[in-house]
């Protein structure tokens, strides 16, 4: 008889420990998830003209758009090309003002995240406000 309560009391301590492990593991991995894809690394403002805004995607459609800032940025060796800023758009109503002003000038807020996911856009950089158009 005390052997069995013996083997039992092991059992339920293996049990136990496994059960934290888990939780732990659990805890871990939606901490990085969390992280890496929901945890706003940064956020500001970038002004452009605006060179598309558009709707695509094979199974999630997301709003994508091109802004294209003043100045010159350094692309290969040797060549000159212009700064551009590309970004997902965050909701319906942006995208609509935005399609319907293609080539004025802009001035968006956005978010930056570490990852991207699928519905939410191509890009890390989510434009989720208009602050000036001219």
């Amino acid at each position: 008889m005390e052997e069995i309560n013996s083997t039992q009391k092991r059992r339920s301590k293996v049990k136990t420990f496994f059960s934290w492990v888990l939780l732990i593991l659990v805890l871990v991995l939606g901490g990085v998830i969390y992280f890496k894809y929901y945890f706003v690394f940064g956020e500001g403002v970038k002004s452009g003209y605006l060179n598309y805004a558009v709707k695509k995607g094979n199974l999630f459609k997301t709003y994508e758009g091109k802004l294209i800032q003043e100045g010159f940025g350094s692309g290969r060796t040797g060549t000159i090309t212009s700064n551009e800023f590309v970004f997902s758009i965050e909701s319906d109503s942006i995208f609509r003002l935005l399609e319907t002003n293609s080539g004025k000038f802009f001035d968006l807020h956005y978010k930056e995240y570490h990852g991207v996911l699928p519905w939410r856009g191509h890009t890390k950089y989510i434009v989720d406000k208009i602050i000036q158009m001219k």
